[in-house]
């Protein structure tokens, strides 16, 4: 009988160790948090249109065409040709059509010189009202009547009308367009030539740039 309770006390000490020892395990290692991933978002640079610098920039907002019954479409670009046997690059757009045709605002702004140039023949100044660009027309044969200095134009109001005055060449009718940026301190005369073909059409070209 003595050996039975012996036998039970050994086998309750195994139980009651083998419970202690699973109470003693480490615990089983836990699965990490996973951390939010993050929302990754690709930044794309707007680049420039091929041969195109982006220091020119990309017409904004279109100009009104300055030739009376010329169609945007009709407009070619022909800044950059060679002018004086190649002495000269032409900065502006060329614009023919028939003589005594109405040129007329291809944006607001105020006529800040009327002036007769060799070159430009009889021609028109007209400065935005921010002052950061001027409207140049050129090669007039005249002036809208009454036209003055310091009169505030809106878009498609009278300038003047189509002629060959200057260097155009005689019975080479056309308005001489230029766009100038400037700063508000600097004069008629003064600024950085941009082309403004893409003004007129709308249409992106190879080869636009600034210079004088």
């Amino acid at each position: 009988m003595r050996t039975v309770w012996l036998a039970l006390i050994l086998l309750a000490a195994l139980v009651v160790a083998g419970w202690l020892a699973l109470l003693n395990l480490p615990d089983a290692p836990r699965k990490a948090a996973t951390a939010p991933a993050k929302q990754i978002v690709e930044v794309v640079s707007e680049s420039a249109p091929p041969g195109r610098s982006m220091a020119q920039p990309a017409p904004t907002g279109l100009l009104a065409v300055p030739v009376a019954g010329v169609a945007r479409g009709a407009i070619a670009d022909s800044w950059g040709d060679p002018r004086e046997s190649g002495a000269r690059a032409h900065h502006g757009t060329d614009i023919p059509a028939a003589a005594g045709t109405l040129v007329t605002a291809a944006a607001p702004g105020t006529v800040e010189k009327l002036f007769q140039s060799a070159v430009g023949g009889t021609t028109v100044y007209v400065r935005s009202a921010a002052r950061d660009r001027t409207y140049y027309y050129a090669h007039l044969s005249d002036y809208a009547a009454g036209l003055h200095e310091g009169q505030a134009v809106r878009a498609g109001d009278p300038l003047g009308y189509v002629g060959d005055t200057g260097n155009a060449g005689a019975g080479n009718y056309h308005l001489h367009f230029g766009l100038t940026r400037t700063t508000p301190d600097q004069h008629w005369y003064e600024g950085e030539d941009v082309d403004p073909f893409p003004y007129l059409t709308g249409r992106r070209v190879a080869g636009s740039g600034g210079g004088s």
